[in-house]
């Protein structure tokens, strides 16, 4: 497919990221081999860079409200935690009483065996998927009412409210939270298992994301951010598209919440499951440094997002805030288009953007 810009850069079109280029090629490549060869690598930070494929499938579920289909939530954390404990519940309670396993007198004291423990973890993944997309649907109904920043402030609300409500919840521990089920084999055993799915779930969901932006449905929520009244009046059912986009994205941070879940080995509401001062916060941050609305940019801006975090967390402890509230600011003031929007203009070849310029003395509609 061949893709033809005006002589500005800044005029290319949004589909010009649909081609697959011999960089994209590369680039996955290179995420694929680190991504097997990194547990070998750093064995002592194999949980770390774990979390930093969470990172990127965070990053890359913002990205297909705000980036793609132009709708700023900020209560996507919302889906990470319901996935975990819809995970959490689903491992406990196909074996045994959820309330009693839960209950400060015998909470944990359940043992599970080794096949309890798997089939627990992949139905649980697999209930937290579908349930954390059901919840996006039933809450569309609600929030896509709302526009520009009453539906940021909106989503943000359901984030805030969820971890209270459920710290309320007695039954599924409140504010006490849940021991996970025992992992059954070693600490090493446990982080390489996990670090195979976290690795796993981001490489699905760029793989599925590709794909669906390359199909009439990306158009369509392009269609959305653009100019939503447009839109509709060409056809574009706008809610139907705007409810299935934000279950999409539900489906894989449901599915990370119940990894991490298991990960940490014990969830609670605020800090662990509902996190929106943190990992709610960062999802956006990634998407926005690395350039959103383009396929690479939240990939490349999550990465780069966790080292900086991490390395500011071991080495400048008390300025890790300080260091990242920098990068959050110099990339607002000096690169609002984000990394990979940045190169796009400067280097639109990379992408695969052929720029075709303007026969001397012909100008656009716009100048």
């Amino acid at each position: 497919m061949t893709i033809v810009a005006n002589e500005r850069a800044d005029t290319v079109e949004p589909t010009a990221r649909r081609m697959i280029t011999p960089n994209d090629l590369i680039m996955f490549g290179a995420i694929v081999l680190f991504g097997i060869v990194g547990p070998l690598l750093f064995p002592n930070y194999t949980f770390q860079i774990a979390v930093l494929w969470l990172m990127v499938l965070f990053a890359q579920t913002w990205d297909v409200m705000g980036g793609q289909m132009g709708y700023n939530s900020l209560g996507n954390i919302f889906f990470f935690g319901a996935g975990m404990y819809i995970c959490t519940v689903t491992q406990i309670g196909l074996f045994t009483d959820v309330g009693l396993y839960t209950s400060s007198s015998d909470g944990g004291s359940f043992l599970f065996t080794p096949d309890q423990y798997y089939i627990g973890v992949a139905v649980g993944l697999l209930f937290a998927a579908i349930g954390s997309s059901l919840l996006a649907v039933a809450l569309g109904w609600i929030v896509f009412g709302l526009r520009g920043p009453y539906f940021a402030i909106g989503t943000l609300g359901i984030a805030l409210g969820a971890g209270e409500l459920v710290g309320a919840w007695e039954w599924v521990g409140g504010g006490g939270g849940i021991p996970i089920p025992v992992y059954p084999g070693s600490g090493d055993g446990k982080s390489f298992f996990y670090y195979c799915l976290c690795f796993g779930a981001a490489m699905a969901t760029f793989v599925f994301l590709k794909w669906l932006y390359s199909t009439r449905f990306g158009l369509a929520i392009n269609a959305i951010r653009d100019d939503e009244e447009k839109a509709e009046a060409m056809g574009v059912h706008t809610m139907r598209h705007k409810t299935v986009a934000w279950a999409i994205s539900a489906f894989f941070l449901g599915i990370s919440g119940g990894l991490f879940g298991n990960m940490t080995g014990f969830i609670e509401p605020l800090e662990v499951a509902f996190p929106a001062p943190t990992f709610g916060l960062f999802m956006v941050a990634m998407a926005l440094l690395g350039g959103k609305g383009t396929i690479w940019g939240p990939v490349i801006g999550a990465i780069l997002f966790h080292i900086v975090k991490e390395a500011t967390w071991t080495y400048f402890l008390g300025w890790q805030w300080v260091a990242l509230g920098v990068i959050i600011i110099v990339n607002i003031v000096f690169f609002q288009q984000g990394i990979v929007g940045w190169l796009q203009e400067k280097y639109p070849a990379w992408f695969g953007i052929e720029v075709e310029e303007r026969p001397s003395g012909v100008k656009g509609a716009a100048e």
